[in-house]
C-alpha cells in the first residue's frame, strides 16, 4: 500500500481540471445557512452538533480515497481560521456520508475512514459556533480525491498538518460552502 506521507516531495499543488467533481448536501445549498441541528452545542451555541449529510459525484480518475476538511476562514484566530471537521481515508467506493457520520466514536464512518482532532479538540464533527455579533461566517466543506487508500498522516497529526498532506497529494477537490451567524 502506497503511503502518501512518504510521497510528499513528489506532490505539487492541486491543478485545475475538466472533470465535474461536485459536493452537495440535502441539508443546505451552496452559499446558504447551515441548519441549527448541525451547529455546535457549547460556547453559547445550542445546536445538536450532528454533522450534515453529504454526497459527491464525478471523482477524478485514479481516486483511491477521499479526505473531507471543513474550515471556517472567518474565525478570529489571527489568520489561521478554525478546523471543524477533518476526516481522512474515506474509501473511493463511498459517494456519500449520512447525517451524523461525524460522531466522535467513528461509528458512522465507512471502511477505514477516521477522524483527526478538530480545533475544538474533538475527533469528529464540531459544528459552527461563531462569536456573537460577528457577521456570518463561511464554512468550507472541501472533499479531496486522493491517489492512495491511506493518507499516512503520522499519529498525533494536527488538522493543519493533515490539511497540508491532503493538499499536497490531491488529485482534485470539490467544495460546498455553508454560512452561519448568531
Amino acid at each position: 500500500m502506497r503511503n502518501m506521507y512518504l510521497t510528499l516531495a513528489a506532490a505539487a499543488s492541486i491543478s485545475s481540471s475538466t472533470f465535474a467533481f461536485e459536493l452537495t448536501s440535502p441539508a443546505f445549498e451552496d452559499g446558504q445557512p447551515i441548519p441549527q441541528p448541525h451547529t455546535f452545542d457549547g460556547f453559547g451555541c445550542t445546536g445538536d452538533n450532528v454533522s450534515p449529510p453529504l454526497a459527491w459525484t464525478d471523482a477524478p480518475d485514479g481516486t483511491e480515497s477521499f479526505a473531507l476538511l471543513v474550515h471556517d476562514p472567518d474565525a478570529p484566530t489571527g489568520g489561521a481560521g478554525f478546523w471543524h471537521w477533518v476526516l481522512i481515508d474515506i474509501p473511493a467506493s463511498v459517494s456519500e456520508l449520512p447525517e451524523g457520520a461525524g460522531a466522535s466514536d467513528d461509528s458512522g464512518l465507512p471502511g477505514a475512514g477516521h477522524h483527526v482532532p478538530n480545533d475544538y479538540g474533538i475527533a469528529g464533527w464540531g459544528g459552527p459556533c461563531p462569536p456573537e455579533d460577528h457577521s456570518a461566517h463561511r464554512y468550507n466543506f472541501t472533499l479531496y480525491a486522493l491517489p492512495a487508500a491511506e493518507l499516512g498522516a503520522p499519529d498525533g497529526a494536527t488538522a493543519s498538518l493533515t490539511g497540508f498532506l491532503v493538499n499536497a497529494n490531491a488529485l482534485g477537490s470539490a467544495t460546498l460552502q455553508g454560512t452561519y451567524d448568531r
